[in-house]
């Protein structure tokens, strides 16, 4: 089972596999590729917990498999064309070896491009949708014994896969994804995820603490609590509504040296009683992925984002005066649907007011079905776009190196993730403020929590010096003192 992973434009290094924590026997070998986001990789956790139920075997050979298996993403065309490049791939290799190989696609292309895949391009045996993953056995035997392409892209509005207890892809056995609810119900003009991941629902409060409280006794120390906007979490429990906020308060309760996170987090609603639970549970980390997508309110609304320029500033202010220190990464689209150079120059300056310490940014590509698909003309040029997206690439590097410098001297609880990539006798992790260090390994392991004092940088990476293991429950005790 491999991850290939969307590709981050500050460190375009992220399309590097990752493998899931074991394989598995069976009568039939299963290879799982997966593009795109968290929430892919959550549910390629969930796929292969299923196939395994039913008798299947995991392989991280894609030589040994007789199942292939391509869980897909359609949020950018970038994103669809790799992954259809490695179909057209997997299909000649198929037909030049000669091989009994069962080639399947999953999630959200499956959806939007059954027909196409499946009958004018024949180009796999299987198509199943995101909603439809318990299928999935039934229909590999059905493709296998019909020869026939078998097919489920029927969206579900109750399903949430709660009782699957994943097989995860982390292999550190640190950090783990938690999914919380699936679908969107926002609309934003550029998304086409409500079309292809359905309508919002969440997950029963139960399942979740369950999950969170079994990965605790597995040794992981860091859970990633996912939606499409886990803002909006609400559920019914005990005749009462949770929401978000009291959810991410009952996780953190689970255990004291548990760190939470979460994402995709939507500023219409970043609530203050969330920034409050940030500031008063120390175990949630004091970062918030926050997509701004443009800085104009005039895009803001084509956009339907339902959100001005001057409300997400302040929430940026309130955030920051509520938790102190906390930082923030973002979304940034380039040249959506009429944007104007005046228009981008507000993106720039709202850039250099928020002083992102990171950022995930893109040149909008239309999407079929979407409102800004039908309702808009994708009329900027393809070279405007790529040098806004520029523009905003080297503001942003700048922006990054400059408060990565303010750190040197600082000192940073990190949770050790495993060894550096560029060497064995240095470690890395994370800090609570989501940002890697790098440090010499010493006596520590993964799993580790460790205080480190920063003595260097680039734009991406801190680097430090260990002062010694710690806690987080210590941590917050220090700074009760202090």
């Amino acid at each position: 089972m491999q991850v290939i992973e969307d590709i981050d434009i500050l460190d375009e290094d992220l399309d590097a596999p990752k493998m899931t924590a074991a394989e598995a026997e069976g009568t039939r070998q299963v290879y799982l590729e997966t593009y795109g986001c968290q929430m892919n990789v959550s549910d390629s956790e969930i796929v292969a917990s299923v196939l395994r139920k039913n008798g299947f075997g995991l392989t991280h050979s894609q030589e040994e498999a007789d199942v292939v298996l391509i869980n897909t993403c359609a949020i950018r065309e970038n994103a669809e064309q790799k992954v259809r490049r490695r179909l057209d791939h997997l299909r000649a290799d198929k037909t030049k070896r000669h091989r009994d190989l069962t080639l399947g696609v999953l999630g959200c292309m499956a959806e939007r491009l059954r027909e196409k895949l499946l009958e004018q391009e024949q180009l796999v045996d299987l198509v199943v949708g995101p909603d439809a993953y318990r299928d999935l056995p039934r229909l590999l035997g059905e493709a296998e014994e019909t020869g026939q392409a078998a097919v489920n892209v029927q969206l579900s509005k109750e399903e949430t896969y709660a009782d699957i207890a994943p097989v995860r892809y982390d292999t550190n056995g640190v950090s783990a994804f938690v999914s919380i609810m699936r679908g969107c119900d926002n609309m934003c003009a550029f998304c086409v995820v409500p079309f292809t991941r359905g309508r919002e629902r969440s997950r029963p409060v139960t399942s979740i603490l369950s999950e969170v409280s079994q990965l605790v006794e597995e040794g992981y120390k860091e859970v990633t609590v996912l939606g499409q906007n886990v803002n909006s979490y609400r559920y019914e429990d005990g005749g009462r509504a949770v929401d978000f906020p009291e959810l991410l308060y009952r996780i953190s309760q689970v255990s004291p040296e548990l760190r939470i996170r979460y994402s995709t987090s939507h500023p219409k609603d970043c609530s203050d009683a969330l920034l409050r639970v940030h500031r008063e549970q120390h175990n949630i980390c004091n970062y918030i992925h926050l997509p701004v997508q443009h800085g104009n309110t005039e895009v803001l609304d084509r956009m339907r984002r339902t959100y001005t320029r001057e409300q997400y500033r302040q929430l940026i202010a309130r955030a920051r005066t509520i938790c102190p220190g906390i930082s923030f990464s973002t979304d940034i689209i380039a040249g959506f649907c009429g944007e104007t150079e005046a228009q981008h120059e507000d993106t720039l300056s709202l850039m250099r007011e928020v002083r992102y310490d990171h950022a995930y940014m893109f040149m909008y590509s239309e999407r079929p079905n979407t409102y800004a698909a039908r309702k808009y003309e994708d009329d900027v040029p393809e070279a405007v776009k790529k040098r806004r997206l520029s523009e905003i690439i080297t503001l942003q590097r700048t922006i990054s190196e400059e408060k990565n410098r303010t750190e040197i001297g600082a000192e940073h609880v990190v949770l050790v993730e495993g060894p550096s990539k560029r060497s064995d006798a240095q470690l890395c992790g994370r800090t609570d403020t989501n940002k890697m260090v790098v440090f010499d390994r010493e006596d520590y392991t993964q799993g580790d929590y460790v205080r480190v004092r920063i003595t260097d940088c680039t734009s991406a990476t801190l680097m430090g010096e260990p002062l010694g293991p710690t806690t987080l429950a210590a941590e917050a005790g220090r700074l009760a003192v202090a």
